[in-house]
């Protein structure tokens, strides 16, 4: 922040320059462009402000949450939840360098921060976005092992951290172009104009990837497209599909005649998991590809399309910005997707905000008044292990001994819920 008396003293020197170059034919005012500081009226101004901060806010409530209930929940640290607390951090660095910076660059003409800021915010936003997508990746390969393959063994904790490290490798690795080409320059000819005052006139900065070769940009945007969104899009996509086939043509196995009123409960059950798994997927598949889809296009039609000056204009000053909060957006609504339609993620949101002890260890207890004998134990539907406990309470009787009064069953779920 410059300061009014500061901001006035460099505008003045600015035009007595650009006025003794123009005398001494070194310069032409025809040649030099002003800008007007902010690029929008108040009015549109707090609307960009109002819509950033939304998603900024559910960004950073919902995947912090997330993070408190894996981390401090033991029995929430499963392989599918790993990947799910990556992806809840890969969105916190997305609403922590994304969200703000691009703000101030919709709000405000030029770059108004250093050249370091320039390189680590546009190489963290590039990094933390492909580990996300990376991420929505892992989850849908994990739960495809899972449900299309369920006799196969299932993937470690060890993997799934090796999993997540090698994400986050490859979105450097991919990213490290971008963060050497980098720049804040100055345009030439170009002046920022404050308040439309004269006296307060700014050089224009900005901050592009400057590649030795201008056809090298084209072709880093192009390989970007297809690696962080065409190709995650399409295994996503398939992976998904192949899970919902799985689902949907899955019946509960009849083997064992003693539990037929069991297995009744149990197919309306999984009849009911179908439908919500199916839901979820479809979200998130679309949600992605909704999200992401108009930013992308967007820069390669500026990098392809072959677009004049007011063209670009247009697209800078109000489609670009609609189109960033769009794919951040998707980054705020991810703790939604996977922890609302989660009951274990569910009563996690419910604990944190009542503050209570939360575990995710499923109990469901009925009375049961046809089972009859101690510890008695089946195998439930799903792949679970159903249990049946019976609780002792004190009698009122003479003999003052305990007695089985009901009979609770446990659930405990095989897999990720």
């Amino acid at each position: 922040d410059i300061g009014s008396e500061g901001l006035e003293s460099e505008g003045s020197a600015i035009i007595a320059t650009l006025l003794n170059s123009s005398l001494n034919g070194s310069a032409n005012f025809t040649n030099i462009t002003f800008f007007p500081y902010y690029q929008h009226s108040l009015y549109v101004a707090a609307g960009y402000f109002l819509a950033y901060t939304f998603i900024f806010l559910l960004c950073m409530v919902g995947n912090i949450l997330v993070c408190l209930i894996v981390l401090e929940n033991r029995c929430m640290r499963t392989v599918t939840n790993l990947f799910i607390l990556n992806l809840a951090i890969s969105d916190l660095l997305v609403g922590i360098f994304c969200i703000p910076t691009t703000l101030v660059d919709n709000l405000i003409t030029g770059w108004p921060f250093s050249n370091t800021v320039c390189k680590m915010s546009g190489f963290v936003q590039g990094v933390s976005v492909s580990a996300s997508v990376f991420t929505l990746v892992a989850i849908a390969v994990e739960r495809f092992r899972c449900i299309v393959y369920p006799l196969q063994p299932k993937l470690t904790l060890l993997v799934a951290k090796v999993a997540i490290v090698s994400i986050w490798v490859l979105a450097v690795v991919i990213l490290c172009p971008a963060a050497v080409a980098l720049t804040v320059e100055k345009v030439p000819f170009h002046y920022m104009v404050h308040n439309n005052d004269f006296n307060q006139t700014l050089p224009l900065y900005t901050c592009y990837e400057n590649f030795a070769n201008p056809q090298m940009r084209k072709i880093y945007t192009a390989v970007l497209f297809a690696h962080i969104y065409l190709l995650p899009l399409a295994v996503i996509t398939l992976m998904y599909i192949s899970i919902g086939v799985k689902l949907c043509s899955s019946v509960v196995a009849n083997r064992e005649p003693q539990l037929a009123n069991i297995r009744r409960h149990g197919q309306q059950m999984v009849s009911q998991k179908k439908i919500k798994v199916v839901k979820m997927l479809v979200v998130v598949t679309l949600l992605f590809m909704v999200s992401w889809l108009p930013l992308w296009t967007l820069m390669m039609m500026t990098d392809y399309g072959g677009l004049d000056r007011d063209q670009l204009d247009l697209l800078t000053s109000y489609i670009f910005p609609f189109a960033h909060w769009l794919a951040f957006s998707n980054s705020s609504v991810n703790p939604i997707v996977y922890g609302y339609y989660n009951k274990n993620f569910k009563r996690g949101f419910q604990s944190v905000c009542k503050s209570r002890p939360f575990c995710c260890n499923l109990q469901l207890k009925r009375r049961m008044a046809r089972w009859g004998r101690k510890g008695q134990s089946q195998e439930a539907p799903f792949g679970g292990r159903l249990e049946l406990v019976p609780i002792h309470k004190k009698s009122s009787t003479a003999e003052g001994s305990e007695k089985v009064t009901s009979m609770a069953v446990s659930v405990y779920q095989a897999w990720d819920d």
